[in-house]
């Protein structure tokens, strides 16, 4: 999926507030808390937290199928 303006104001802001987004990757869904955006390898990343355990997780953006606000 490429990324388009929207979706990329969406994760900034989210990255700003603090604020839980909802990743869809491999038809699963994840609800994280982004913490930055960056690139690995030359593949462009977003760092992120699960609100629920805590861990963190890199999310490739060109393995993202859908991004959406949560709340």
């Amino acid at each position: 999926m490429q990324f388009t303006n929207a979706q990329y104001d969406l994760v900034e802001r989210a990255v700003a507030r603090g604020t839980r987004i909802a990743v869809f990757r491999q038809g699963r869904e994840f609800i994280v808390i982004p913490l930055a955006l960056s690139a690995h390898a030359g593949r462009e990343a977003i760092e992120t937290r699960s609100p629920v355990t805590g861990h963190d997780l890199t999310i490739y953006l060109d393995e993202i199928e859908r991004l959406d606000s949560v709340g």
